[in-house]
């Protein structure tokens, strides 16, 4: 899929088939295409004739073809209303200024138009009422960072916009302590190994980051031997910078994709009930907005981590 922006803004885009899309439902190619759009809110825009195909109206079952040119706008965005949702969430600390978090996997962090319901964001909104940062507006109110969806562990919440810029302060200049686990394939000949490589759009996928040599964003990975097993490898992963999908790309680029990654590792059929990939968010260190003091956090592997790691021994 080739993507073409000359119309100016975001909302009105253009594509074309390529090879690897050829064949695929017209519905399902959008879904991949535009992940943080839910399916069923591409199937509306079809009906409303706000997709077209080479400029003619298609139904959802549409197979699209190499070559076609796909023209997809999106509404004027609205002033979403986020409803609290009692939602259970792990709670590792609280004070009047911040809130951490465990996040499972397979919970988003914050919603997005056609997916308002059971977020993180949701679930916080329930727990702390009112009391939440308002510098990133309705959909995400009070996050500071996220992770994926499909990544676990720990997150740091702005109860207030003070403590919110005070911590997106230590963000921007990377001076956060943040530490992930993860088992990736095969076994490593090195007890460390520091990746200093520039992340961004994969030119060839629009739907993934990459190690590029132009036009991204300076990445830095440092990754540490805990245990090599029976051709897997478990890792602690430190991040210096904080890019989109940085520990998942730089696993990659050293090729040592993360169990469980569907979109830069592949798939085995030891793992295929996997859910998603075997990393988790299990460190996180700042500076307390209020009392000024560095605060550590941790977390244990959660039971999806080690029942991977116990057959990864086998």
């Amino acid at each position: 899929m080739e993507r073409n922006n000359s119309l100016g803004e975001e909302k009105n885009t253009i594509l074309r088939v390529k090879k690897d899309d050829d064949g695929k439902r017209l519905d399902a190619f959008l879904s991949e295409v535009f992940s943080d759009v839910s399916r069923s809110m591409h199937q509306k825009l079809i009906r409303d004739g706000m997709t077209l195909v080479n400029g003619k109206k298609q139904k959802s079952s549409y197979k699209v073809c190499v070559g076609d040119k796909i023209e997809v706008e999106f509404p004027e965005p609205k002033a979403l209303d986020v409803e609290p949702q009692d939602i259970p969430i792990e709670i590792v600390y609280e004070d009047m200024d911040i809130l951490i978090v465990n996040k499972p996997q397979g919970m988003v962090v914050h919603p997005a138009p056609g997916n308002l319901d059971n977020t993180l964001v949701n679930a916080i909104l329930f727990h702390c009422k009112e009391n939440l940062s308002s510098i990133n507006g309705v959909i995400r109110p009070g996050i500071v960072h996220r992770i994926d969806k499909n990544t676990s562990g720990l997150l740091v919440i702005a109860k207030n916009d003070r403590a919110h810029n005070f911590l997106a302060e230590q963000f921007a200049v990377h001076s956060i302590t943040r530490e992930y686990e993860m088992i990736v394939f095969g076994n490593v000949d090195w007890m460390e190994m520091t990746v200093d490589k520039p992340i961004g759009r994969n030119p060839k996928d629009r739907l993934k980051m990459a190690v590029v040599k132009n036009g991204g964003k300076r990445a830095v990975t440092h990754f540490e031997l805990i245990e090599n097993l029976n051709g897997f490898a478990h890792l602690k992963a430190t991040l210096e910078t904080g890019r989109t999908h940085q520990i998942r790309v730089h696993s990659n680029y050293l090729k040592h994709p993360i169990i469980g990654d569907d979109l830069y590792g592949y798939a085995v059929k030891k793992f295929s009930k996997l859910t998603g990939q075997v990393l988790h968010a299990r460190k996180l260190g700042f500076v307390h907005p209020s009392s000024g003091e560095y605060m550590e956090f941790n977390s244990e592997l959660p039971e999806y981590f080690l029942d991977v790691m116990k057959k990864a021994k086998e």
